[in-house]
């Protein structure tokens, strides 16, 4: 049996998070979507999304297939409604298809647009990502559901004395390193993944988890819910902040009720504010209707995409989005909507960022990493969200 994961409108309200990635990629809690449900069903996953994205994200049909919707966390309750489909069943919640059985012949030809078979109602409440802010608001659920199924059975390494860990929902792999840290699990659980270093001086309160080959800096104050990693070094205040692997925010600065996708490097000193000065419901820019949407939040703090740079001393308004290859500089606040390939700043305004010059940095951003190469279906997703994102940067640069 295969999982494949799938795409509904919800790549589109995901924006800019999904223009590099498909939904089911996303990073909430531990582990991307795809990594859960593999987790739980015990099988590999591929993806069924869109053209310009099948070269990094291929699909994989097999005789037996299973197409969940990639916006859909699970949870036990989800994964025993859905082992239980029959071929040509389909799952639904709230007119919405979660998942469907099909065999080779048919998964072929899937589309969202079909109604298959017997649609099956799941009543329960189901946990789904519908806007980038979904992914720091749900993050503490989703780092309690994936603390419990990575630690579930095993025991922790021991630590070094010298750490203090307050409660009991600790759990650190074999090759963890620490030393005179403290870890507070009153509020949430600590994770510590493989081959990951807290280093001295630093204060942790769960929810958090710390994916593999990262590393948190000296004097670091970071609060939950909050995820770092894979292969990601911060420092400074964090709270209630996703950063997605090969990020860094190395130095000093405010980080809060954000999201910050691959491949960004936060400057020295920069702050995000997540609470404006009247105290009144933060909007944030919506790709789908090219106009601010309310949250419902009153703390949110930025959703910055994939390849995205900043200046030290950078300082971003509560509700910030920032698009994918972005360079941000200089004095004063930007705008809260820094269009896709953008390069400037609040001081001298901003111009088209150079699709050669973006490749060329992000060519040497790749050499750092020696397992990672910057190939050509990581440079062709670049190419098209370029083009994608032509018109919507004309106009508001």
């Amino acid at each position: 049996m295969a999982i494949i994961l799938f795409e509904d409108n919800a790549h589109q309200s995901l924006l800019p998070l999904t223009y590099t990635r498909p939904v089911a990629d996303l990073r909430i809690g531990i582990f991307t979507i795809a990594e859960k449900w593999a987790k739980h069903l015990k099988t590999d996953f591929s993806f069924h999304t869109r053209a310009y994205l099948q070269g990094k994200f291929p699909i994989k049909i097999t005789a037996d297939n299973i197409f969940i919707n990639g916006s859909f966390c699970p949870d036990a309750d989800l994964v025993e409604a859905i082992d239980k489909l029959r071929v040509g069943d389909a799952l639904k919640y709230k007119d919405q298809l979660v998942a469907v059985r099909l065999g080779e012949s048919d998964a072929k030809h899937f589309t969202t647009n079909v109604d298959y078979g017997q649609a099956i109602t799941y009543e329960n409440i189901a946990v789904t990502i519908k806007y980038p802010e979904d992914i720091f608001r749900k993050n503490d659920i989703e780092l309690r559901k994936d603390f419990k199924l990575v630690t579930n059975g095993r025991t922790s390494a021991t630590i070094s004395s010298t750490n203090t860990i307050i409660g009991n929902d600790f759990f650190a792999e074999d090759d963890v390193k620490t030393e005179c840290n403290t870890f507070s699990t009153l509020n949430g659980p600590i994770y510590l993944g493989k081959n990951t270093e807290i280093w001295e001086g630093t204060n942790i309160r769960g929810a958090f988890a710390i994916c593999g080959d990262s590393q948190v800096k000296m004097g670091s104050k970071i609060y939950g819910a909050t995820t770092i990693g894979p292969y990601c070094r911060v420092g400074g205040e964090v709270n209630n902040a996703v950063i997605w692997g090969y990020s860094n925010k190395g130095h000093e600065g405010y980080l809060g009720n954000s999201v910050l996708g691959e491949w960004c490097n936060i400057g020295a000193d920069s702050n995000n504010s997540n609470l404006k000065n009247n105290y009144a419901e933060v909007k944030l820019w919506d790709y789908t209707t090219q106009s601010y949407r309310k949250t419902g939040l009153q703390f949110c703090g930025m959703i910055m995409a994939d390849h995205v740079k900043c200046g030290i001393n950078t300082m971003f308004n509560t509700g910030t989005v920032i698009g994918v290859g972005s360079n941000v500089f200089g004095a004063g606040f930007p705008p809260n909507n820094v269009p896709d390939f953008a390069w400037g700043g609040a001081q001298y305004g901003f111009e088209e960022y150079s699709l050669h010059k973006m490749l060329e940095t992000t060519a040497k951003v790749f050499e750092r990493r020696d397992h990672r190469e910057f190939n050509n279906d990581e440079q062709n997703i670049l190419k098209e969200v370029f083009k994608l994102t032509k018109a919507y940067r004309e106009l508001y640069i």
